[in-house]
């Protein structure tokens, strides 16, 4: 199961505020490169998810066409 956008997202966040409220560097360093990453994977999911739907309306174009020269060869 693919996770989504807004899961990376909100997990993003979580990190973020996590890193807001440490008190130790190394900690908040850890959180900020969570932070980064899980924004990076939001990202990821959201452009696997446009060219999802790019390609699905391709084919659904060629479908299309490919019924209508049916059509026009009978």
């Amino acid at each position: 199961m693919s996770q989504s956008y807004e899961f990376y997202t909100e997990r993003a966040e979580a990190a973020a505020a996590a890193a807001e409220k440490a008190e130790l560097e190394n900690v908040r360093e850890r959180e900020l490169r969570a932070e980064k990453t899980w924004r990076g994977l939001a990202q990821q999911a959201r452009r696997t998810v446009i060219q999802r739907e790019k390609a699905e309306a391709e084919r659904a174009a060629r479908r299309e066409a490919e019924a209508q020269a049916q059509a026009a060869d009978q």
